[in-house]
């Protein structure tokens, strides 16, 4: 249970979990985006590069000019947006069957999907969410569906899209289709393929002894990672408390990752396989699913 190269080890990760991605050639799905809905004409396309892009998981809810929602995230990506207007002799039914039947096809997941006032306003979601004057309509005739998939080489894809009927009737869909940064965390999904899998963020406190806050289930996923002499990474994350320095809060980040490797090996996974990577306050997150106290767990094949 070593952590050999340490310095090189926590530069690449850092690179791994913050941006740590390339302009893919759009060769081929998931690279590519769906087929555009036959019976569509492409308005605008909007190129798409963020550390933080706002992806919701769940329904809209604007408190106080502020956008609410159970689970989004800000999550680094790059990729396209484009919006299409949908001929008079078709319907947004129709382009919404067409988009899940070619993700469903391809194996995406469907995180998550809402139809009418369920999703919540569409001046949300037209002007605040999507920045898309076109797409304001009405609250009963929306609906939204994000979908995740992962490509052989690891890296995870999100697909959005947003059908609405405007008040006169003109009908449009907004297609959105993203690469999202290796090692950034989707909410309700995990990559299961490729040659990174991860990341499993395990939440912690404690001091001399620690307790750590993960499911039956991840621990499951986790041993089913790790096998074939798999190498699997903690890294280990915390906040800075009040006038500690940096070399005592990595010290804690090491002793919660140690202690986690400690009960992993319990479980089966040898810890010659462990590498522990004790990042403590130094690596800042956007992303609201993952703040504070925590081990992220990644499982790279070897």
């Amino acid at each position: 249970m070593a952590d050999r190269g340490f310095s090189s080890t926590v530069g690449a990760l850092a690179g791994l979990i913050l941006l740590g991605f390339t302009n893919p050639a759009m060769a081929a799905w998931p690279e590519e985006a769906p087929a555009p809905f036959p019976q569509s004409t492409l308005e605008s396309t909007v190129e798409i590069q963020s550390a933080g892009h706002l992806v919701l998981f769940s329904p809209v809810r604007e408190i106080r000019d502020e956008i609410r929602s159970e689970t989004m995230a800000r999550l680094p990506v790059q990729g396209q947006g484009q919006l299409f207007e949908i001929s008079k002799d078709a319907n947004r039914q129709a382009a919404r069957a067409h988009y899940f039947q070619q993700l469903s096809a391809g194996g995406a997941k469907i995180l998550f999907e809402c139809a009418g006032i369920a999703c919540g306003r569409s001046n949300v979601w037209a002007n605040q969410i999507f920045q898309q004057s076109r797409l304001l309509g009405r609250d009963a005739t929306q609906d939204y569906l994000v979908a995740a998939t992962t490509a052989e080489d690891g890296q995870q894809w999100l697909t959005l899209v947003y059908t609405v009927t405007r008040g006169n009737l003109r009908e449009y869909v907004w297609v959105e289709h993203l690469n999202v940064g290796f090692g950034a965390a989707i909410p309700g999904y995990t990559i299961g393929v490729g040659p990174i899998q991860g990341p499993l963020v395990i939440p912690w406190s404690g001091g001399v002894t620690f307790r750590f806050e993960w499911s039956a289930d991840d621990r499951r996923t986790l041993n089913d990672w790790a096998g074939d002499d798999a190498e699997v990474v903690l890294a280990s994350f915390t906040d800075l408390e009040q006038d500690e320095p940096l070399e005592a809060a990595l010290e804690r980040s090491r002793a919660a990752a140690e202690s986690l490797a400690a009960l992993l090996g319990k479980t089966g996974i040898s810890l010659s396989q462990i590498r522990i990577v004790p990042v403590g306050p130094a690596v800042p997150m956007n992303d609201p699913t993952r703040q504070g106290n925590r081990v992220e767990v990644l499982v790279i094949k070897r």
